[in-house]
This record gives C-alpha cells, sequence and structure tokens, in this order.
C-alpha cells in the first residue's frame, strides 16, 4: 500500500490572547484546537478509508469518504489561511501592486471591500478573496460550509470564516460586527504575498 500523508495542525502563527479584543484568546483557542484539529482529523480519517477501498478492492464507502477530503480538506486548508490572514498589527488597507489590483479589478478599494462584505454577511461557510488565473483577475467569492461555490483553479489569498463558532461567543448574533472588527486584524502584507506567489505564474 502506498504510505500516506498526514495532515497536521499547523501551530498559530501569534500567541491565542493576540487578536483580542477583536478576536478573544477562548474563541482561537476553540477554534484552532478544536475545529481545525477536527477537519485535520477528518482529512487524515478519509485519506486512510481511501486508501484502505483500494487495497481491498471494496469501494462501498468510498463516496463517503472522497466527500469528506473535499469537506475537511478545505477546512484544513482555509483555516490555515485564516490564521495566517491575520495579525495583531494588522489592520488598515492595502498598499503597492494589491492595492493597484484591487482598484483595477473592483474599482476602488470601497469596492472590493463592500462586495467582500456582502459575500460574508450571505455566505454559509467563508467569504475569500481569490485570484482567478483563467480570467486573470480578483474576485470576491462566497462559499457555503467549505467547498460549495468555490471556482475551479482559482487560488485563495484572503479567507474570511463566517460559521458561528468563529464569532458568536464574541458577538451572539452580530455577525456584522465580527466582519468590522476582522479588518481590524488583517495582515496585508501577508495577503499580497500570497498575491505576489499566485497572479504572476499566469500573467
Amino acid at each position: 500500500m502506498p504510505e500516506q500523508s498526514n495532515a497536521e495542525l499547523p501551530p498559530l502563527p501569534y500567541d491565542y490572547d493576540a487578536l483580542e479584543p477583536h478576536i478573544s484568546e477562548q474563541v482561537l483557542e476553540w477554534h484552532h484546537d478544536t475545529h481545525h484539529q477536527g477537519y485535520v482529523n477528518g482529512l487524515n480519517s478519509a485519506e486512510e478509508t481511501l486508501a484502505e477501498n483500494r487495497e481491498s478492492g471494496d469501494y462501498s464507502s468510498t463516496a463517503g469518504a472522497l466527500g469528506n477530503v473535499t469537506h475537511n480538506g478545505c477546512g484544513h486548508y482555509l483555516h490555515t489561511l485564516f490564521w495566517d490572514n491575520m495579525d495583531p498589527n494588522g489592520g488598515g488597507e492595502p498598499e503597492g501592486e494589491l492595492a493597484d489590483r484591487i482598484e483595477e479589478d473592483f474599482g476602488s478599494y470601497e469596492g472590493w471591500k463592500g462586495e467582500f462584505e456582502a459575500a460574508a454577511s450571505a455566505a454559509g461557510g467563508w467569504a475569500l478573496l481569490v485570484y482567478d488565473p483563467v480570467a486573470k483577475q480578483l474576485r470576491n467569492v462566497k462559499v457555503d460550509k467549505h467547498d460549495q461555490g468555490a471556482l475551479w483553479g482559482s487560488h485563495p489569498i484572503l479567507a474570511l470564516d463566517v460559521w458561528e463558532h468563529s464569532y458568536y461567543y464574541d458577538y451572539g448574533p452580530d455577525r456584522g460586527d465580527f466582519i468590522d472588527n476582522f479588518f481590524e486584524v488583517v495582515d496585508w502584507d501577508e495577503v499580497a504575498d500570497q498575491y505576489e506567489n499566485v497572479a504572476p505564474r499566469f500573467e
């Protein structure tokens, strides 16, 4: 049987209390250590099932395992990006090439932000800023759960988790307040790095 690679929970790039008062220490601890770990475990379990099924030739549980790979895999990948996209010294607005590209593709930073906030308000999972290599432009994407509504081939560069476990402890049902506070901790330098690692390969 081929050796299976195991996904691992990455450490937070800052202390659990580093994003207060915008995101509490308790929420980060639960969200990272319990929820994100759950997606890592689910991905590894699904991969193990697929490997066992290929070895035995019994594919009766394969369809469910394939669904678990995409659900848990996307949950793992997007959470990893979400943590990296934030920083205690974040906030403000993008600068440089990313700022120019947002203005080119959305008309203005305000135009992009309004559309992103609308996606975050309506999504049943995530709001994403992605680079679309086919159209060669930035797009906002509204994703339900972790894997419903994604655009094939696109590369997320900014991720906002709007599942209730992200904000309900801190904000109750006021998702809009949570979205506003997210912008106080966005690490635009890291988002710019994500953009610059992707876009030049396709243009």
